[in-house]
């Protein structure tokens, strides 16, 4: 049996890097960010700083995707994704003190994800109040994780499909009225600080195919692969998307009107379309996650034991998927996108700086067990790391 052979079979190998990370990350970074907040937070800063914060964000991505994809490279990756990976660098104790803020980030993001989807649904529905549209698809993104992950998974073809479609609607339509000239800076807007914090949430969609790291055939190989295209293609869209925003719309109009993309959209309904399958997929994704992390750290003995109960022939985690949608419908009862956005945003900030951290200093220590075969200079990952801290 070859290494990759052996290693699917130990780590459950139903999917490769396109179905098990590039599709997952991809659809969550896609998602309610771009769609219902990005046209705002552009009007707020304008083109220039918005720009900005977009090379911020995927700097710190690109990074932290590269030290994900050197510590994967390092040893066997098994279920608990970024947990599992800073746990065994720099021991348990850390690793705890950042897989369960993880744990309910990726909760959390349950939230985000299918609030953002009945926000969208609530302007065709308005008679039928948000919290009840929530909560119904709270409901169908826990049936669809519970009994059948699989299925889930192959969904999101469907749902690339239509996000792709969407992007075509919106980049081969125009408002029919150009302002004078782009707004490169608003000084009457947001921060950058305020902005970054409800912008940042759309690049922590990188961390959702590393979650489902002990269901790949080879992670190893696949991690990276799917990882850093996904940070390609995402600073790619996010840096094409305002710039259309600015040339279509002033400031002024971004910020006063959330139906911005689509009034610039050649066919809006594809939006709606775009809206509605990447916020579910997003969600789906979300709470795969969450009983994964979950599961990881049952398993060494940092949450309950019941937890680290498998399932089914995949080893499912049922137990986390029923407490990741009891957390994400308390989030739908009180929560809204641009308050739970800065929360998101520093769950997330502490694992990345722990991922490159622990890259980093294993590099940096010359660790003769720390031997990947994606290398990253030590200097790029302590960097980055400093660049979280500091943000």
């Amino acid at each position: 049996m070859s290494q990759a052979q052996a290693q699917s079979a130990a780590t459950g190998g139903r999917f490769n890097w396109f179905s098990g990370v590039f599709t997952p990350s991809i659809l969550t970074v896609l998602g309610v960010v771009m769609y219902l907040l990005l046209g705002k937070t552009t009007g707020q800063v304008g083109l220039g700083m918005m720009l900005i914060i977009v090379l911020v964000t995927h700097l710190i991505t690109g990074s932290t995707a590269l030290s994900v994809s050197s510590i994967a490279t390092n040893r066997t990756v098994r279920t608990g994704g970024a947990y599992f990976m800073i746990s065994r660098s720099l021991g348990p104790s850390v690793g705890s003190a950042v897989g369960i803020p993880l744990f309910l980030a990726q909760a959390l993001s349950v939230t985000f994800y299918v609030v953002g989807f009945a926000e969208a649904m609530h302007q065709l529905t308005p008679g039928i109040p948000i919290v009840i549209i929530g909560t119904i698809t709270n409901l169908v993104v826990l049936a669809l994780a519970y009994w059948n992950a699989e299925l889930a998974i192959k969904a999101q073809y469907f749902v690339m499909a239509a996000i792709g479609l969407s992007l075509l609607s919106f980049f081969s339509g125009t408002s029919g009225d150009f302002p004078a000239a782009i707004e490169w800076f608003n000084s009457d807007g947001e921060s950058f600080v305020t902005v970054f914090a409800i912008f940042f949430p759309a690049a922590t969609g990188i961390m959702a195919g590393v979650s489902l790291s002990g269901d790949l055939r080879n992670p190893r190989r696949d991690i990276p692969k799917g990882i850093m295209l996904v940070v390609a293609t995402s600073l790619t869209v996010y840096i094409a998307f305002p710039i259309w925003l600015s040339l279509n719309l002033s400031n002024d109009e971004l910020i006063n009107n959330l139906d911005a993309v689509f009034l610039i959209s050649s066919v809006p309904a594809l939006i709606y379309v775009g809206v509605f399958g990447a916020t579910l997929s997003s969600a789906i994704g979300s709470i795969l996650s969450a009983p994964r992390t979950l599961q990881a750290l049952a398993t060494d003995g940092h949450a309950p034991r019941f937890f680290a109960r498998g399932y089914g022939r995949d080893n499912e985690p049922r137990m986390g998927t029923l407490l990741t949608f009891v957390l994400a419908q308390v989030g739908v009862m009180v929560g809204s996108l641009e308050a739970i956005a800065p929360v998101l945003t520093m769950f997330f900030l502490a694992t990345y700086g722990a991922i490159n951290l622990a890259s980093g200093l294993e590099t940096w220590a010359a660790n003769p067990s720390f031997r990947p075969t994606f290398k990253v200079p030590a200097p790029v990952s302590l960097l980055a790391a400093a660049a979280v801290s500091y943000t």
